[in-house]
């Protein structure tokens, strides 16, 4: 391997979309960064046949990676008090707020920021194929990554809500003074049914949607509307870039960093 040109790569998997990052570790540069949305929630076997496509046709690809990492992005996940948990009872832990099978693989992360496991199901298929193709990698849960990304950086006082729009679901996250006061995923199809779920989630912390702090990243711009219907009831909104130092190639600068706020916080 070139010493001189050590690449690292990141792969943000869903059934709805995939989205793949390239940073060149040497000259600090993301030299790679392009998402693609299905427009549809596929099945774990059409999202393989859709990566291998994409993995297999760009030369970007064709490398000796220094490090491989798989970003699973669904709502089949639970956090449990590290305290707690127990490994014979993961499937005891998810099958309370997730449908998984028999069958279904699971696995689990320690988020060492706030003490927690975050247990949750990948895609077997998808990983049998990264192996083949990479050799080792490693894998990790998408809220894993916002969790631990956002704790780090929360510092001011109250509750502050984070929510990372995808195409058909999102993530929100609310801490407070510093420690993580709810995680949780919905599903949306349309703009009402976006600020119910959110609004049902401020009534049910009991926040004043006039003088909280909402957090945007994801999949989402100032001239959409989901953000014009979140500022109809809640007054004090920003969007959030990733933290990094990263410098961007010519042809992978993104419009704005918050679009690609997980997978450009998964290079530790």
């Amino acid at each position: 391997m070139n010493q001189n040109n050590i690449k690292e790569l990141s792969i943000q998997i869903s059934l709805s979309g995939l989205s793949f990052c390239i940073l060149n570790r040497t000259s600090n540069t993301i030299e790679l960064l392009q998402h693609q949305d299905f427009n549809k929630k596929l099945t774990p076997f059409d999202v393989l046949e859709r990566l291998k496509t994409q993995l297999e046709h760009n030369s970007d690809f064709n490398y000796a990676f220094k490090s491989v990492l798989i970003i699973y992005q669904n709502e089949l996940s639970t956090l449990v008090p590290k305290a707690l948990f127990n490994e014979d009872n993961c499937a005891d832990y998810l099958k309370f707020n997730a449908k998984i099978l028999k069958t279904d693989f699971i696995s689990h992360e320690v988020i060492a920021v706030n003490d927690s496991v975050n247990v949750y199901v990948p895609l077997v298929n998808i990983n049998n194929y990264i192996f083949e193709k990479f050799g080792a990698f490693e894998y990790k849960h998408s809220s894993t990554l916002l969790i631990d990304t956002l704790l780090q950086k929360a510092t001011q006082e109250g509750a502050s809500y984070y929510i990372n729009v995808c195409q058909n679901h999102f993530e929100i996250i609310v801490v407070e003074n510093g420690k993580l006061l709810l995680y949780n995923t919905f599903e949306y199809k349309t703009k009402e049914d976006f600020i119910y779920f959110v609004l049902f989630t401020v009534e049910q912390l009991k926040s004043d949607p006039e003088t909280l702090q909402l957090y945007f990243s994801g999949q989402i711009t100032e001239d959409s509307e989901l953000y014009t219907i979140a500022y109809t009831y809640i007054r004090h909104i920003q969007f959030i870039d990733p933290k990094h130092t990263f410098k961007f190639a010519a042809q992978s600068k993104p419009n704005h960093n918050y679009n690609h706020f997980i997978i450009l916080n998964s290079f530790s």
